[in-house]
């Protein structure tokens, strides 16, 4: 099967419908337009910008200006909202720009949604999990199926389902994956795995031993024969992890807070106290202290 594509065809290729509807009413092309009269899209997916990244863009635009002009749309009374570009908008204003290039378009609340998520899947610096929420409020609020999705954005569909089934994983997981602990490939693998707090261990397994892709697909085939071949074994890990639930349950309201087990196959580990701040790392040792005396 020839593998689509979808980068360079341009938003209009990207979304069926609102090529005719939306961007055959274009007003005017570069068209230059204050900063302050634009307004931040309230349909943004990304929440989070490299500010390193930003800077380096921003000394670009110095030197060279904004090469791909923003997109907009008007709202009334000389003001825009922004529908795609908001990395060029900040930098801009890092480079101390007045005036930005841009596009103005005519689209309601679903086509800005659309055309945000959208652009925002095609950039490469997005890390998994921002994929795959994006394509979630694609099919959520956009009444997309799976299969439609997969034309709009130019991924097989089995691609969309791999970035989907990543929401399923703990949030400890995720929140590793888009700090770059863990990589789409390992992701993926700790999918393949029922119980979330194996999901979990295995986890850590991975970053502890700073496991390869390949490693961590051969752990996750090891512990699943393990399983199925001594019953046994499934039985006793069973009695300990209830027996581990029932102490951490123990510690978490001792410290209130979340407390975590990491055992290896020796059976040594560590504990791991969770906390929020500085201050709630004093209060946590200021239990420790009320205990040792």
């Amino acid at each position: 099967m020839t593998k689509k594509n979808a980068l360079g065809r341009g938003l209009g290729a990207l979304i069926e419908g609102v090529e005719k509807e939306v961007l055959e009413k274009k007003v005017e092309a570069n068209l230059q337009i204050a900063i302050e009269s634009i307004e931040a899209n309230p349909f943004q997916p990304r929440t989070r910008f490299d500010e390193q990244a930003l800077e380096e863009l921003a000394s670009s635009i110095k030197q060279l200006g904004i090469v791909q002009p923003l997109t907009v749309r008007e709202t009334g009374s000389g003001r825009f909202q922004l529908i795609a570009g908001e990395r060029r908008l900040r930098a801009a204003k890092i480079a101390g720009l007045t005036h930005v290039p841009a596009f103005i378009r005519t689209a309601d609340d679903q086509a800005m949604l659309e055309l945000a998520l959208v652009e925002n899947i095609q950039r490469e610096d997005l890390d998994a999990v921002e994929v795959a929420i994006s394509y979630q409020r694609l099919i959520e609020e956009c009444k997309l199926t799976q299969e439609q999705l997969s034309e709009r954005v130019g991924k097989q569909r089995s691609t969309v389902a791999n970035y989907l089934r990543l929401l399923k994983l703990p949030a400890e997981i995720q929140l590793g994956i888009k700090n770059k602990h863990l990589t789409m490939g390992h992701a993926r693998t700790l999918v393949n795995i029922e119980d979330p707090k194996k999901q979990i261990k295995v986890y850590y397994k991975i970053i502890d031993d700073d496991l390869s892709v390949r490693g961590a697909e051969e752990l996750v085939r090891s512990l699943q024969t393990e399983n199925s071949k001594d019953p046994s074994k499934v039985e006793k890990k069973k009695r300990l992890n209830e027996d581990f639930t029932q102490l951490s349950n123990h510690l978490e309201k001792l410290f209130s807070s979340k407390v975590n087990f990491r055992i290896n196959e020796k059976g040594k580990g560590k504990i791991v106290i969770q906390f929020d701040s500085p201050d709630d790392m004093e209060r946590i040792l200021g239990v420790l202290d009320r205990l040792n005396s």
